[in-house]
């Protein structure tokens, strides 16, 4: 057989992965993904710099969330959008082992980050120790090289990267079946995926166990307390909202690359291999969506940084009402009788008398006696003028 005609049917079978209008549908999906991760995470950066603050210890875990994810739709999505477009892988080796490390790291760095964050709602609501930027970047720092290690490891001759099955993008050789190979897969696995989705399980679980416990302690229940746990309560949600989706769009990934590392290699078809590669790249843009409409103060700063003109008049009326409020109307003092005398003339008369700041209760001996109760000076044998302000 000729090999240019090897050749052509080589790439004819590569191009016939999928059907055309399925490249296409794939095209928009990897291109909507790009564009919204792009954004919103390009979002929270500018706002995390912008407002002062935004600018927490959680925060800055959150913004090294947004970075990796951001490098994820600059770097890593780009080229599996051109081969879409293509119908085909179209770049050289070199690339492929880019895109396969370049994805593989942000990937890592996302994870870890969120255990990260799980640890420190942990260490805070449970041992009630709060973090300080020190641990946060020293946190970050050891999230970096961690992830560096496992993603390095191919590139010094521990399993490779990889064309994948359906052929739009890379990643490792999940496929072969050599012990060194299958050792790598099997410890990466358990390092970069089972092992931080158990911090976070145990975190999450002990956070939510505290927080069950102070509800039920009844001495405790003051406004403050009570005030404490509604925010933590929905800084947890938020967290484990982030945490939830995160798995949702990574464990199809992690299973798909299970069969394929420990199965049969007719139990993955391209069909079923793209449809998580994909899953998992969505992951990069619904998490600054959780921020802005989950986090009341990302939230407040993003209708700010809009610079809306509904936003501007709102602003500028609650600033007009805090620096001049409202003259309150003076209004009559009713008296309202709350008991009468029952058939004893010198019993004292209740009575309760309303106006627009306050609640005056006035005890007094005579029932037809008047009473100023905007003067200062008051005669304590006559009446006795207990003065009770609205909270």
């Amino acid at each position: 057989m000729n090999p240019a005609n090897e050749s052509r049917a080589g790439r004819h079978e590569e191009r016939s992965v999928f059907a055309v209008g399925t490249y296409k549908l794939l095209t928009v999906i990897i291109g909507t993904i790009g564009v919204f991760g792009f954004c919103n995470n390009l979002l929270v950066i500018l706002l995390y710099c912008k407002f002062k603050r935004l600018r927490t210890p959680t925060s800055l875990l959150l913004v090294n969330i947004s970075l990796s994810d951001l490098l994820v739709s600059v770097v890593g999505i780009n080229f599996t959008l051109a081969s879409c477009v293509k119908g085909r892988w179209m770049w050289s080796q070199a690339t492929c082992v880019w895109d396969g490390f370049s994805n593989s790291l942000f990937g890592i760095v996302s994870i870890m980050t969120l255990a990260a964050l799980a640890y420190e709602r942990y260490i805070r609501v449970v041992h009630a120790q709060v973090v300080d930027f020190p641990w946060a970047w020293r946190a970050i720092g050891h999230i970096w090289l961690y992830s560096l290690a496992w993603t390095g490891a191919p590139l010094l001759g521990w399993n490779r990267y990889t064309l994948e099955i359906h052929q739009l993008g890379c990643s490792l050789d999940w496929a072969s079946k050599d012990p060194n190979d299958a050792a790598f897969i099997l410890l990466f696995l358990l390092g970069c995926f089972f092992v931080p989705v158990g911090i976070m399980i145990y975190c999450y679980g002990n956070i939510l166990y505290a927080v069950r416990m102070l509800r039920s302690i009844e001495d405790l229940q003051t406004v403050q307390i009570i005030k404490i746990l509604r925010y933590e309560k929905k800084v947890a949600a938020m967290f484990l909202l982030m945490i939830s989706c995160f798995l949702v769009c990574w464990t199809p990934y992690a299973v798909v690359s299970m069969m394929e590392a420990f199965g049969k290699k007719s139990m993955v078809s391209p069909t079923v291999a793209i449809v998580p590669s994909f899953f998992a790249k969505s992951s990069t843009a619904y998490n600054p969506l959780i921020y802005v409409f989950m986090n009341r103060k990302f939230r407040r700063c993003f209708l700010q940084l809009l610079g809306s003109r509904l936003c501007s008049k709102i602003s500028w009326l609650q600033c007009t009402l805090k620096e001049h409020p409202l003259t309150p109307v003076e209004r009559p003092i009713r008296p309202i009788v709350a008991s009468t005398s029952c058939g004893s003339r010198h019993r004292p008369k209740k009575r309760v008398t309303f106006n627009s700041s306050s609640i005056v209760f006035m005890i007094t001996g005579d029932e037809f006696q008047q009473l100023d109760v905007t003067s200062k000076s008051r005669n304590s044998s006559e009446a006795n003028v207990f003065h009770v302000r609205p909270l």
